[in-house]
């Protein structure tokens, strides 16, 4: 359903991205944000499912600025290559990748002629949260187990736009206790726990909990619905 297109940054940079497009009309965009595994399998799934219910939907290669081409599995070894890759994306000078995140955001604004949202998973939750604070023409933001955007640093941050944030109960990354002093510190943020394990919508992954997964979707495809209808 999608491919890959390539976007232009305000600085220049020539940043790929997959870009799914709805069969009809569109009813607005999502921007995709990738997990540490690069633009996958899995998130070119994801992509294509928003497409099927109608949104223009674009998943920006966020380590392109580092490493061109990354798509890893779901091994230990995966996860330390990205993970490396995320510590050398969060050490770039400036704003980092948010200018190839902003060129997504207008990419999906002109090819929709709607409203646009963002989604992230894991890293590219929080870069979903630094987006919802940050960045121009935004409607709504959906964080999944944002690692990190529950620290001090991150919390601190005022968002601009309607946020959802998904969390696991489970989750050895994120301690319910910085969930629950973020949703405190961020009233008007949705935030909603799960009975499950960090990567819980991945269905690739050992963590994939189906029943958290479909209660998670349907809350942000309903979140979608109301604020970019």
């Amino acid at each position: 359903m999608g491919q890959f297109v390539n976007l232009t940054s305000q600085d220049g940079f020539v940043v790929p991205a997959w870009v799914a497009q709805p069969d009809g009309a569109p009813q607005g965009a999502v921007v995709v944000l990738q997990e540490i595994f690069g633009v996958n399998s899995h998130i070119r799934a994801v992509a294509d499912r928003l497409a099927a219910r109608g949104y223009v939907a674009v998943a920006p290669a966020t380590f392109a600025r580092v490493r061109p081409d990354v798509e890893l599995g779901y091994s230990e070894a995966d996860m330390r290559e990205g993970s490396g890759l995320k510590a050398a994306v969060e050490a770039l000078p400036g704003d980092g990748v948010l200018p190839d995140i902003q060129a997504a955001i207008d990419h999906a604004a002109e090819r929709s002629g709607g409203k646009v949202g963002i989604v992230g998973f894991c890293w590219g939750g929080l870069l979903t949260w630094r987006s919802a604070c940050s960045l121009r023409g935004l409607s709504a933001a959906v964080c999944y187990y944002g690692g990190g955007m529950t620290s001090p640093d991150e919390t601190a941050r005022q968002p601009q736009v309607p946020v959802l944030a998904h969390f696991g109960q489970r989750d050895h990354w994120i301690s319910v206790e910085s969930v629950q002093a973020f949703a405190r510190a961020h009233p008007e943020v949705q935030v909603h726990v799960y009975e499950a394990d960090h990567g819980f919508n991945c269905d690739q992954r050992g963590s994939y909990d189906e029943a958290s997964a479909l209660v998670a979707r349907d809350r942000t495809l309903a979140f979608f619905s109301r604020h970019l209808g």
